[in-house]
């Protein structure tokens, strides 16, 4: 497997100029309880927490308690659902469920009292009372239950359907560390100044908000501008802390940030990664306890290396999550599956990873001699299975019901069929997924084969435009070269017929992507896109072909949501409907 390097490193996590002198361990413990005015050390654990699976969740809340308890720790606090994973969804509607969490905290509970003491722990979970489900944060010390906190702001747009499973809070909560007053706020709830405020007007001398917060491209920048405003309205460090991981189409991407009470990022965990953040607060602002560097993280990271770290994290434990741990991906010679090849291998290694040629009386010699290149660049087992005699019985089998038809795109859609079969057959015989190679261009237009090249378990660049995916590969053989040039300068083709190109059918990518961004992604009306300077009847075409294919869409596999707007859970139109945008 190649090694990519770290979007920064470990070192360049924690930002100077505000870190105490560091005292002993034992030092910190002693003195913080003799002291009631001594400093308190706060732990943050970004970790990844999988949706239903209650039991491991727990026991990683009680081990890393456990462990910064032991190391001094006053607080030590986890994301938001950590107990359950994010997002629940349905699962909460089963009282199975519910039971488990109640059954889960009480051993928690115990655990802690047996091995932590007084160090405060808070963790999320959803939380019955009062005949009502809430997304809760619960402090616990000594094994007992000192104080709940029920989220106030449920999102309910995106990919958010809190309102559907939770009642919103209405009481903020000031938590007691150590004398110290802590607000305690739940991932939308600091985006909303209201409550904020309401935070600092209780007494709260510095917030801690655990979140379960997805990646999308410019995520950072807003959360980080969000901070600092909060922090200096109010004069208040935060301290926000994030889930990572991959879960179905979303992506946590951890980014846990801490600013102090004058704006200043101080520490900020890892991308993509399990991490914690050691803090100390004194009652005025907190600073950090890791190690001093000479300059801040850069924050000119490219958004092609967040993006692929993105990808790579959701391929990587959505294969392993669902139970599989080998995946076969139909190679073309074509950029999609390239990068798709490239992600793959990156995310499982290369031994876990099966390349399977497929080519017809349409492939050219340089895209099997391309996809040979990739596969052998990369290590990756792969085979080459001719199609030729399996479209053909297909034609001959049809011959009588087609007889006088001309020749069309549904000869076309047979050659991506035979495909879809032959992956879905290895699939089922090697019990490896098959991960699909379509772009977000291509499912906005329908310029995919419905159980043909949209076969598969899982689709890796399913929210990645075209325009996007050339970026990526040129971000991967940055790294090392494992996509042969040629690939990135040919014009792209799907190879079902003679000398076809995309553009053939398709306006140039360039406009076609960015017709999908304002209207998909920014929900902008004919009008508005007319504007930018692109052509009205190319707008109207490329739209009429969005709504015309809601239904393959539907049928589609799941993939990682990249963008402020996916297809899938983010983005719900329905299939049948008499609505035109024009």
């Amino acid at each position: 497997m190649v090694s990519l390097p770290e979007i920064y490193p470990k070192s360049d996590r924690h930002i100077p100029g505000h870190e105490p002198a560091i005292m002993s361990q034992s030092e910190s413990v002693k003195s913080s309880k003799i002291h009631p005015s001594a400093p308190i050390d706060i732990v943050m654990v970004q970790d990844v927490f999988q949706v239903g699976d209650i039991k491991r969740n727990a026991e990683k809340i009680i081990k890393a308690s456990i462990r910064a308890s032991q190391q001094g720790a006053d607080l030590v606090v986890f994301p938001e659902l950590a107990l359950t994973g994010y997002p629940p969804e349905d699962l909460l509607y089963r009282q199975g469920f519910l039971r488990q969490v109640k059954h889960e905290c009480k051993r928690i509970q115990q655990s802690l009292k047996n091995n932590v003491g007084d160090t405060g722990v808070i963790f999320g979970l959803p939380h019955e009372h009062s005949a009502s489900l809430y997304n809760a944060a619960v402090l616990i010390s000594n094994g007992i239950i000192r104080q709940y906190y029920f989220k106030q702001s449920l999102p309910n747009y995106s990919v958010f359907d809190e309102v559907r499973y939770f009642v919103a809070g209405h009481e903020i909560a000031v938590i007691d560390v150590r004398g110290y007053k802590i607000g305690l706020l739940i991932c939308e709830d600091v985006w909303q100044e209201s409550v904020v405020k309401q935070a600092k007007n209780a007494g709260a001398q510095a917030i801690v908000v655990i979140n379960a917060s997805p990646f999308h491209i410019d995520k950072h920048a807003e959360r980080i501008a969000m901070l600092q405003n909060h922090a200096k309205q109010f004069a208040v460090p935060i301290m926000y802390l994030n889930m990572t991981g991959g879960q179905d189409e979303l992506v946590f991407d951890g980014d846990s940030l801490v600013v102090n009470r004058r704006g200043e990022l101080i520490a900020r965990a890892g991308l993509f990664e399990a991490d914690t953040i050691e803090l100390r607060f004194d009652g005025e602002d907190v600073t950090s306890r890791q190690q001093a560097i000479t300059e801040a993280p850069d924050e000119t990271v490219s958004a092609e290396a967040m993006i692929y770290k993105a990808l790579l994290t959701g391929v990587r434990d959505f294969v392993h999550q669902n139970g599989f741990s080998r995946v076969i991906i139909g190679l073309s010679g074509g950029v999609d599956s390239a990068l798709t090849l490239a992600i793959a291998v990156d995310a499982l290694g290369a031994d876990n990873v099966h390349a399977v040629m497929m080519p017809s009386r349409y492939t050219a010699d340089i895209s099997l001699q391309d996809a040979e290149a990739e596969a052998e660049i990369l290590g990756v087992k792969y085979d080459v299975i001719a199609i030729e005699n399996v479209f053909n019985s297909f034609l001959t089998s049809l011959a009588p019901v087609f007889k006088g038809a001309p020749v069309d795109t549904t000869e076309e859609n047979i050659q991506a069929r035979c495909r879809g079969v032959l992956l879905m057959a290895i699939s089922n015989k090697t019990g490896s997924m098959v991960l699909t190679t379509g772009n977000k261009s291509e499912m906005a237009v329908g310029y995919a084969t419905l159980y043909g090249d949209m076969c598969g378990g899982f689709a890796p660049i399913k929210d990645v435009c075209k325009t996007l995916v050339y970026k990526l590969c040129r971000y991967r053989n940055g790294v090392s070269a494992v996509i042969p040039e040629r690939v990135l300068t040919r014009p792209p083709s799907a190879e079902l017929r003679e000398d076809q190109c995309d553009q053939d059918s398709l306006p140039d990518y360039d406009v076609l992507d960015r017709i999908l961004e304002l209207s998909v992604e920014q929900d902008k009306p004919v009008d508005d896109i007319v504007a930018e300077g692109i052509d009205r009847e190319t707008v109207l075409k490329v739209i009429t072909l969005v709504q015309r294919n809601e239904y393959k869409r539907r049928q589609s596999a799941p993939g990682i949501r990249i963008t402020r707007r996916a297809f899938g859970r983010d983005r719900r139109y329905p299939i049948t409907s008499g609505f035109r945008r024009d």
